[in-house]
């Protein structure tokens, strides 16, 4: 976003012409709404033009003259472009005669969704355009050529590879989580009847989606005897949590070197030791350290076929252009520290001086790179002849423009055939390159029919271009009339009714009574507290690593159970207005139980089904404290 401001300040420099630009955290403490009223080209993130609709900063888009909306792809579902363009739509509909801005969308793919055959093609590409209001779609034709000498389509190649043939680190790891099961089942015999996914093997992520739903199932489970309740359910949450851990390990395993995934569960383990480092958490660390030699010395030696492979490519590029710039994209962020680490440590590839980009967990803010220093990556990338080499995760697919990258790796990254065009579209030098690298023989025929979905995605485009003008604009305004009749129907859908009853909130983890749902209030509709002032007295607080402000509130802390056997994370604290201390919580670590005893599961707040009122100043007397450690 900050490049396409660099961009259009540059180009409209002397012009008398005022161009601003913000996004995320930068709109935070800015009066944006006079901002955009007062100036000529805004370049913003859709999300911050959404909240100034919706908080009445901007009265309607008809302030704006022009739109241009770009990875106009994503113009699909609750996507914030979409949301825009239902605002659009919904004023073009019932209020036809209010002007409304143009509206261009730029975008090298289109997609084709789940599309089998042309006419499901033409269709939801007919859709995508009737959401953005489209009349024509318009690509280059009569300038192919000095198109291709602007815009270089890098060239395309598949190497599948082989798996380690034997791999003692993962038939050790598989025997410990199986022993760790087994611990598991002798505190609770019934837990392969908790899930209904079988057939988990180590190492997947159909393993991982089954911990998530031993979980799940484990906040729900009740016992007469509420202690041993609580501690079943604890040691089940440290049982899995563990196996989690383990299963993480093995999948890094198989993409980078053993002693990555060792260096992994190292560190976890060094964490449980400063925890609260339980009775169950000593003997589990203890299983680890027993076989702890024995891993050490096999990841001296555990060679991954794709690791050499990936070197081989590497060193050839550069022997063969010694200016290469690279772009090397992974599934995980473990994977992006991995390879980094690798990359450094392997003679023959650490003069690359590799920089890495990676986005926020969605659940977890304290893990990822903020946007700041995405940003700092980047240009460090695009501006230093050290870096040679950026790894980045799917936060890189869209949007960066670095004109010396040449090659482009995907290792073990294929998505749907949008993302094979846009990552493919990052090599923008000429005679640029881009290669998958895998082991999985599914992931080479997944690619393949991306080749075949683009085919039928380019001629979708030009049906639709030869298709008569005026029944191309009937077809997209039945679409639209057709759409917004549904969006009306669910605005008047009364849905489920909220419940008025208190209700309370326990502890997801152990079990533990956290507060009464009564006490819940709504901070700028999306965050959470609670104005109790003895749930202070529930949570303990640890200085947050990483504190920032975000919606007028400043984090400062973050908040976990007071049970010492649990300390499971709820939330973080921190200052809003004139109030210190105010705890914001979590509602997928909690369980809710009602007046009855029942309980229920939310694993986000729009899902829950008791009322919330309002923050409110007034109800607050004096400030919020809490005791740090």
């Amino acid at each position: 976003m900050s490049s396409r401001k660099i961009f259009f300040c540059q180009y409209f420099e002397d012009t008398g012409y005022s161009v601003i630009g913000f996004c995320g955290e930068e709109a935070d403490n800015i009066p944006v709404g006079m901002m955009i009223e007062q100036s000529d080209i805004i370049v913003l993130t859709p999300q911050i033009l959404v909240n100034c609709l919706n908080t009445g900063l901007l009265s309607s888009l008809s302030i704006f003259t022009l739109m241009i909306f770009d990875e106009c792809h994503n113009t699909i579902g609750h996507h914030p472009y979409n949301v825009l363009m239902f605002k659009y739509l919904d004023q073009k509909l019932d209020s036809p005669d209010q002007k409304l801005p143009q509206i261009v969308g730029l975008t090298a793919s289109v997609g084709t969704g789940k599309s089998r055959c042309a006419a499901d093609a033409v269709h939801y590409i007919g859709k995508l355009c009737a959401s953005l209001d489209i009349e024509c779609i318009s690509t280059v034709k009569e300038n192919l050529e000095e198109l291709q000498k602007v815009v270089h389509k890098p060239e395309k190649s598949i190497h599948e590879t082989s798996c380690r043939t034997s791999d003692p680190f993962a038939e050790i790891m598989s025997e410990i989580m199986a022993e760790i099961e087994q611990m598991a089942k002798s505190v609770y015999p019934y837990l392969e009847t908790m899930s209904d996914i079988q057939n988990r093997a180590v190492g997947t992520q159909r393993y991982d989606n089954w911990i998530i739903d031993i979980q799940k199932k484990c906040r729900l489970l009740q016992l007469e005897d509420k202690m041993e309740e609580s501690r079943l359910c604890s040691a089940l949450f440290t049982y899995t949590e563990h196996l989690r851990k383990c299963n993480n390990a093995l999948i890094i395993n198989e993409d980078a070197r053993t002693q990555d995934a060792l260096d992994y569960l190292q560190n976890f383990f060094d964490n449980i030791k400063n925890g609260p480092f339980t009775d169950i958490e000593q003997k589990l660390v203890k299983k680890f350290e027993v076989k702890l030699p024995q891993l050490m010395e096999i990841a001296k030696d555990n060679e991954n076929p794709k690791l050499e492979l990936l070197q081989f490519i590497l060193s050839e590029s550069y022997h063969e252009n010694p200016e290469t710039r690279t772009l090397l994209f992974v599934k995980t962020r473990a994977l992006v520290e991995a390879l980094k680490k690798w990359v450094e440590e392997t003679p023959s590839l650490s003069f690359l001086r590799p920089e890495t980009i990676f986005g926020r967990n969605k659940r977890r803010d304290n893990i990822g790179m903020t946007l700041p220093n995405q940003k700092v990556a980047l240009e460090t990338f695009k501006n230093s002849a050290e870096s040679k080499l950026l790894i980045a995760t799917s936060v890189a697919d869209e949007g960066i423009d670095i004109p010396a990258c040449n090659l482009v790796l995907l290792y073990e990254y294929v998505g749907n055939v949008t993302k094979m065009i846009q990552v493919r579209g990052r090599g923008r030098a000429k005679d640029s390159k881009c290669y998958l690298v895998t082991s999985k023989h599914e992931q080479v025929e997944r690619e393949k029919i991306n080749l075949l979905h683009e085919s039928l995605m380019n001629k979708a485009v030009v049906d639709l271009q030869e298709k008569d003008r005026a029944e191309f604009i009937r077809q997209n305004l039945q679409f639209q009339r057709e759409e917004k009749r549904l969006r009306d129907f669910k605005k008047n859908f009364t849905g489920r009714v909220l419940s008025e009853e208190n209700k309370r909130l326990l502890c997801g983890r152990c079990k533990t009574f956290a507060c009464d749902t009564d006490y819940i209030r709504l901070i700028n509709k999306s965050h959470h507290t609670v104005i109790d002032k003895s749930f202070k007295d529930r949570y303990f607080t640890k200085e947050h690593s990483k504190a920032k402000s975000f919606d007028g509130f400043q984090k400062k802390y973050k908040i976990f159970c007071n049970n010492r056997k649990c300390g499971d994370d709820w939330g973080v604290a921190g200052n809003y207005l004139s109030f210190q201390n105010i705890p914001l919580i979590k509602i997928d670590k909690f369980v809710v139980e009602n007046a009855n005893g029942s309980r229920e599961y939310f694993n986000k707040w729009v899902k829950v089904n008791f009322k919330m009122k309002e923050f409110n100043q007034e109800e607050i007397e004096e400030s919020f404290s809490t005791n740090t450690e």
